[in-house]
């Protein structure tokens, strides 16, 4: 028995496939879902959503959103998803210390904007999720 995952971004689906189980990063925790499981309505917080497929282990750096769980299907939305096999851990590093300096200079101006505030406070959360997906799959490989 399996189920289906679906993660949709704002972009598109990211993922569609029969799996064998999930373990999702949420405001509780890590939550595992297996074929059967209870229906469940959650927060997505950012982190590393773990799949069993195959009997192989993927791993999915994900951003804040939403998982909806059936006994058959589990529904993600969320701002933003990748394969940690597709993380350039450089370019993430990068990017996460732009948006540190854009951050720091939007709060030192006086009419700061809170959704420009948000918005790159939520990109620092997602690079720290990727970073931290990464750095645990290179352990696991060690």
């Amino acid at each position: 028995m399996t189920l289906l995952l679906e993660i949709v971004t704002p972009d598109g689906r990211a993922y569609s496939e029969r799996v064998d189980s999930v373990v999702l990063p949420t405001e509780m925790g890590e939550v595992g879902i297996l074929p059967g499981h209870i229906p469940l309505t959650t927060k997505l917080v950012p982190g590393e959503l773990q799949v069993m497929h195959e009997g192989k282990p993927q791993s999915l750096a994900v951003d804040k959103g939403f998982v909806q769980v059936s006994a058959e299907k589990v529904a993600v939305l969320t701002e933003a998803a990748i394969q940690v096999e597709d993380i350039d851990i450089q370019e993430v590093l990068e990017a996460q210390r732009r948006a540190r300096e854009a951050l720091e200079e939007a709060k030192k101006e006086h009419d700061m904007n809170p959704a420009e505030i948000e918005t790159l406070e939520a990109f620092i959360r997602f690079t720290a999720a990727q970073q931290k997906a990464k750095e645990k799959k290179r352990r696991d490989v060690s």
